[in-house]
C-alpha cells in the first residue's frame, strides 16, 4: 500500500516537472520552421534558438517581427515571449527579418547566410516597390538575381523564354514602357551573360552593393506631425534621422546624423531630438500612437549602437569571423580556379576531339569522292579504248577499200576499150575511181588521226587512274592515323595526368605569404571595382537612353519624376544627406 502511494507521488511530481510549451512558427525569407517553445522563455531564448538553427552568427542585424493592430513590432529580448501582444492561437507566428541595415554591405556582412538573407529581403522590397529603384538599375539588379539563381549563362540551356515565369522587375517599371516581356528578357540576358564566372554569393553581394545606394534602402518611414501640426515623414536608417515631405520619400528636408545627436527621448506621443550642437534648436514631433514611439526609439537605439560600433575596432568575435571568411573566400577562389582550369582543359580536349572527328569525316568524304572519280576514270578509259579499237578497225577497212579501188583502176586502165565510147566511159569511170580513191585516202587519213587522238586520250585516262589510286592510298593512310589519334584523345577528359598533378599540388595551408598575396589582390580588386563602376554607370546611361523612346510619360509616378530631377541636378543619396545635415 505504501509502495503504491509512493509510486503515485513520484509520477505526479514528474508530471509537475515537465515544462509547459507552445508552438511557434518562424518564417524566414525562403523557409518556415516550427519550434516547441517553453512558456517561461524570453525573446532572447527563442531568437538564439532560431539563429543556431540557421547557423547565423551576425545576430545583431536581425530580429523577430510580428504585427499587432496593423502596427509592426519586434520581439524584445529581455521580455517573455507570451508577455508580448501576440495572438493566442497556435502556432504563434514571427518573421525572422533584418531589423538594421549595414552602411557598407561588402565590409560588414561576413557570413554567406547573412548576405543571402539580406539579398532576399532587399530584392522583395524592391519588387514590392517599398524601395524605389529606377528602371535601368532594375534591369541590372535583375541580371544579378538571375546569375545568383541560374549560375553562368549558357545559350544552349538558357533559351528564349526561360525567364517568362520569373518576377524580376517592379510592376511600375514594366508598366512605364511599351516593351514586351521578350524585350525585357533580352536586355536582362545581355547583362546576365556578362556576369559569367560569379558564384552565387558574389552575385548577391553585387546586388546589395548597387541596392545600398538607392535612396529608400534601409529606411523605416513613420508618419509624424511637427509642433505646427504639419504632416511629415520621419526616416530612420543606418546613417541617422531624416525628415521628409509626405510626397517625397527620396530627398529629406533635413537630416540628423547619429554623431550629431546628443539625446533622443519621448513623452507619451511627443518625440524630442536634441542635437549635439546646443546652438541648434531642439526638434520635436508627435506620432499617432505610443506604440509607434516605442518602435522609433528601438530603431534609433539599435542603429546608433551599430553606427558607433562601426567606428571602433572590431570585437574578437568579429575579427575571428572575418579571418575565417577571408580564408574561406581564398579557399573557394582556389577551388574555382582549379575547376576553371579543369573545365578549360576538358573544353580544349573536346574541341580537339571534335576537330579530329571533323577532319576524319572530311577525309572519309574525300576518300569516297576519290573512289567515285577513280571509277569514273576507269569507265572513261574503257570507253576510250573500245572507241579507239573500233576506229582502228574502220581505218584498216577503209585502207583495204582504197587498195581495192586502186587495183580496180589499174585493171580498168589495162583493159580499156578501143572505141571512143568505151574510151569515154572508161575515162569517166577512171575519173570516178580516182575521185573515190581520193576520198577514201582522205577518210583513211582522218580515221588514222582520230585513232592517234584516241590513243593519246587513253594514255591520259590511264595516267588519271594512276594518280587517283595514289591519292586514295594517301587518304587511307591518313584515315588510319587520325582514327588512332581520335581513340587516344577521346579519353582526355577523364584520364589526363595533368589533373592528378594539379590535385596533388593543391594546398589549403594559408601562410602569411598567402595572406599578403590576398591583401594585394584585394587592393587590386578595389582599383578594378572603381573602373567597373565607371563602366557600369556608362552601361546604365546607355540602357536608359535606349529605352527612353519607349517610355509612356503619362504613367510616370511622383517618385519617377523626383528621381529624374535629382539625377539631372547630380544629387545622390549620400551627397543629399550631407547637404541637408
Amino acid at each position: 500500500m505504501a509502495g503504491a502511494i509512493a509510486s503515485r507521488m513520484s509520477f505526479s511530481s514528474l508530471k509537475r516537472k515537465q515544462p509547459k510549451t507552445f508552438t511557434v512558427r518562424i518564417a524566414t525569407m525562403d523557409a518556415e520552421m516550427e519550434f516547441s517553445c517553453e512558456v517561461k522563455w524570453k525573446g532572447k531564448d527563442l531568437f538564439d534558438l532560431v539563429c543556431r538553427t540557421l547557423g547565423l552568427r551576425e545576430t545583431w542585424f536581425f530580429g523577430l517581427q510580428y504585427t499587432i493592430k496593423d502596427t509592426v513590432a519586434w520581439l524584445k529580448m529581455d521580455k517573455k515571449v507570451l508577455d508580448h501582444d501576440v495572438p493566442t492561437e497556435e502556432p504563434v507566428t514571427f518573421h525572422f527579418l533584418a531589423k538594421f541595415y549595414p552602411e557598407n554591405a561588402e565590409e560588414e556582412l561576413v557570413q554567406e547566410i547573412t548576405q543571402h538573407l539580406f539579398f532576399l529581403q532587399v530584392k522583395k522590397q524592391i519588387l514590392d516597390e517599398k524601395i524605389y529603384c529606377p528602371p535601368e538599375a532594375s534591369v541590372l539588379l535583375a541580371s544579378y538575381a538571375v546569375q545568383a539563381k541560374y549560375g553562368d549563362y549558357d545559350p544552349n540551356v538558357h533559351k528564349r523564354g526561360f525567364l517568362a515565369q520569373e518576377e524580376l522587375l517592379p510592376k511600375r517599371v514594366i508598366n512605364l514602357y511599351q516593351m514586351t516581356p521578350e524585350m525585357w528578357e533580352e536586355r536582362i540576358t545581355a547583362w546576365y551573360a556578362e556576369h559569367r564566372g560569379r558564384a552565387r554569393d558574389e552575385a548577391e553581394m553585387e546586388y546589395l552593393k548597387i541596392a545600398q545606394d538607392l535612396e529608400m534602402y534601409g529606411v523605416n518611414y513613420f508618419a509624424i506631425k511637427n509642433k505646427k501640426g504639419t504632416e511629415l515623414l520621419l526616416g530612420v536608417d543606418a546613417l541617422g534621422l531624416h525628415i521628409y515631405d509626405p510626397d517625397n520619400r527620396l530627398t529629406p528636408k533635413i537630416s540628423f546624423p547619429w554623431n550629431e545627436i546628443r539625446n533622443i527621448s519621448y513623452s507619451d506621443k511627443e518625440f524630442t531630438i536634441k542635437p549635439l550642437d546646443k546652438k541648434i534648436d531642439v526638434f520635436k514631433f508627435n506620432s499617432s500612437k505610443l506604440r509607434v514611439n516605442k518602435l522609433i526609439l528601438q530603431l534609433c537605439i539599435g542603429n546608433h549602437d551599430l553606427f558607433m560600433r562601426r567606428r571602433k575596432a572590431d570585437s574578437l568575435e568579429v575579427q575571428q569571423m572575418k579571418a575565417q571568411a577571408r580564408e574561406e573566400k581564398a579557399r573557394k577562389q582556389m577551388e574555382r580556379q582549379r575547376l576553371a582550369r579543369e573545365k578549360q582543359m576538358r573544353e580544349e580536349a573536346e574541341r580537339t576531339r571534335d576537330e579530329l572527328e571533323r577532319r576524319l569525316m572530311q577525309l572519309k568524304e574525300e576518300a569516297t569522292m576519290a573512289n567515285e572519280a577513280l571509277m569514273r576514270s576507269e569507265e572513261t578509259a574503257d570507253l576510250l579504248a573500245e572507241k579507239a579499237q573500233i576506229t582502228e578497225e574502220e581505218a584498216k577497212l577503209l585502207a583495204q577499200k582504197a587498195a581495192e579501188a586502186e587495183q580496180e583502176m589499174q585493171r580498168i586502165k589495162a583493159t580499156a576499150i578501143r572505141t571512143e565510147e568505151e574510151k569515154r566511159l572508161m575515162e569517166q569511170k577512171v575519173l570516178e575511181a580516182e575521185m573515190l580513191a581520193l576520198k577514201m585516202a582522205e577518210e583513211s587519213e582522218r580515221r588514222a588521226k582520230e585513232a592517234d587522238q584516241l590513243k593519246q586520250d587513253l594514255q591520259e585516262a590511264r595516267e588519271s587512274e594512276r594518280r587517283a589510286k595514289q591519292k586514295l592510298l594517301e587518304i587511307t593512310s591518313k584515315s588510319s592515323y587520325t582514327q588512332s589519334m581520335n581513340s587516344s584523345t577521346t579519353t582526355l577528359p577523364t584520364d589526363l595526368p595533368s589533373f592528378n598533378l594539379i590535385n596533388e599540388s593543391l594546398s589549403f595551408d594559408f601562410k602569411d605569404t598567402d595572406m599578403k598575396r590576398l591583401s594585394m589582390e584585394i587592393e587590386k580588386e578595389k582599383v578594378e571595382y572603381m573602373e567597373k563602376s565607371k563602366h557600369l554607370q556608362e552601361q546604365l546611361n546607355e540602357l536608359k537612353t535606349e529605352i527612353e523612346a519607349l517610355k509612356l510619360k503619362e504613367r510616370e509616378t511622383a517618385l519617377d519624376i523626383l528621381h529624374n530631377e535629382n539625377t539631372s541636378r547630380g544629387n545622390s543619396k549620400h551627397n543629399t544627406i550631407k547637404k541637408v545635415s
